[in-house]
């Protein structure tokens, strides 16, 4: 039992007097209601879950050789280069056979959000056009120098969260696209 004494002996003084008991104050019952109270609380606050986006990363198999690959048609392959100082560089097409030049865009939605929803409308009009299948739309790798900020990286992501691309997917870097960063100056 928990209880709390509120006075002394006072002095000893001259005088005989009768001794008075001081006064007592149990504090179980407070204890009990701090506890039951603290219970409360941390059962129903909810804890601020991890900000994470799903992103879907292929299984690792020792022989990926070995498996047939699908051909990509080129003109819907678009590449996101990402350099130093919140620069991008994006083309379409493979490095050696650019289908469209590489070109400078910002961040935001009048920068690679807007290069995004019109690449998206031409491969879709590219597949109507020429007879691919319906589901065979834009496919966007994205590269980020050791230059760029991981800041940069997340904000391309939000953009393909944004637009919905077909398919997207981070990749390494080639040594060409390094060489072409640092003659556009972005690396």
């Amino acid at each position: 039992m928990a209880e709390l004494n509120t006075g002394g002996d006072g002095g000893k003084g001259g005088k005989v007097r009768s001794k008075k008991s001081n006064p007592g104050v149990d504090l179980t019952a407070m204890v009990d209601l701090a506890f039951l109270l603290i219970t409360f609380f941390m059962l129903t606050t909810s804890l601020s879950k991890p900000q994470s986006m799903p992103l879907a990363m292929p299984d690792k198999t020792e022989d990926i050789n070995d498996e047939p690959s699908m051909p990509i048609d080129e003109s819907r392959l678009m590449t996101i280069l990402i350099g130093k100082d919140n620069a991008l560089l994006w083309y379409v097409g493979k490095f050696e056979e650019t289908k469209i030049e590489p070109t400078e865009s910002e961040f935001g939605k009048d920068g690679i959000r807007k290069v995004l929803l019109e690449q998206i409308a031409r491969a879709k009009a590219y597949v109507k056009r020429d007879g691919g299948k319906p589901d065979e739309h834009l496919i966007v790798n994205i590269k980020a120098s050791d230059k760029s900020k991981y800041k940069n990286l997340v904000d391309v992501l939000d953009e393909m969260a944004i637009t919905h691309p077909q398919l997207y997917a981070i990749g390494d870097i080639t040594e060409p696209e390094v060489k072409l960063l640092e003659e556009k100056g972005l690396y």
